[in-house]
């Protein structure tokens, strides 16, 4: 389909200029908010699950690097972000992953790679698997997919009830620099999780008891020991959020992949070591390209 540019719609988008606001899809009748930069061979990013998180907020120091050598596409999942919400969605893998479908498909992209954050590396896995032929490489960032203790942090993300400092909280455990945390960003994202339809969403997704669905969102061993994509596994090691042990259990298991742990450093990989992160992708995804 043709992507096709709305950056009027005030009421519902926010105001004018809103850098979270890209281009706007028609991804299998889902109105959807995608980032698209640059030029090149395709890479997807797929942001995590935060509360009033979005494909810009997550990657938005990434995408200034990554499309100097790459066309980078970055899509709001449905119930995150911009993206419209229909009523009645149910928010699960299955749902993501036929939604992610619809927006490769409405794209034109045929072959890609993918880089997933947290719960968007546990979705860039469950594509893969679905549709192998059409990913070049993967690269999954402190990421779910495996098996994993629930922590504290990840118990507070997904369990988040609106308020300033319920977000500035969370900030805290994501950033293991605390000099990235600001009363201003806290502010920001706190208003972007009581968006009108945000918290709604947000709250039917992961419900106590959590647990299950870090389930929901594993990977069988045996489909992750089939995946042929060479797969770059980052991850923090002070991560407060996804322990290292997930990680460890992806490397454990993917035949064709590497691990790069970053010491002093939580859940924000791309933020609290944004140049360095970079770099290893894009020499990563070049490789595989040369």
């Amino acid at each position: 389909m043709t992507l096709e540019r709305e950056r009027s719609r005030r009421a519902e988008d926010g105001a004018p200029g809103n850098p979270e606001i890209g281009t706007w899809l028609d991804a299998g009748g889902i109105r959807t908010n995608v980032h698209v930069r640059g030029a090149g061979a395709p890479v997807l990013l797929l942001h995590g699950s935060g509360p009033g998180v979005s494909a810009w907020a997550n990657w938005r120091v990434t995408i200034p690097k990554l499309e100097q050598h790459f066309r980078v596409m970055a899509p709001d999942i449905v119930g995150f972000g911009y993206t419209e919400r229909p009523a009645g969605t149910t928010y699960d893998v299955a749902t993501w992953r036929q939604h992610l479908e619809a927006v490769v498909d409405a794209a034109g992209l045929e072959q890609f790679s993918i880089v997933g954050n947290s719960f968007g590396g546990a979705l860039a896995l469950a594509y893969t698997i679905a549709n192998p032929a059409r990913v070049r490489r993967l690269v999954l960032m402190g990421s779910a997919g495996a098996e994993f203790t629930l922590t504290e942090g990840l118990d507070a993300v997904w369990g988040y009830e609106p308020s300033l400092a319920a977000m500035r909280a969370l900030l805290d455990i994501f950033a293991y620099d605390r000099s990235l945390v600001s009363d201003g960003l806290a502010k920001l994202r706190f208003e972007a999780s009581v968006r009108p339809g945000v918290q709604e969403a947000y709250s039917a997704m992961f419900p106590a008891p959590r647990r299950r669905w870090i389930e929901a969102l594993q990977v069988p061993l045996e489909e992750l020991r089939r995946l042929a994509q060479p797969t770059l596994v980052v991850h923090g090691r002070e991560d407060a959020v996804i322990p290292l042990q997930a990680s460890l259990a992806l490397f454990d298991a993917i035949p064709d992949a590497q691990l790069h742990v970053f010491g002093r450093c939580g859940h924000w990989i791309q933020i609290e070591h944004a140049d360095r992160f970079a770099r290893l992708v894009i020499d990563f995804l070049q490789e595989g390209a040369r």
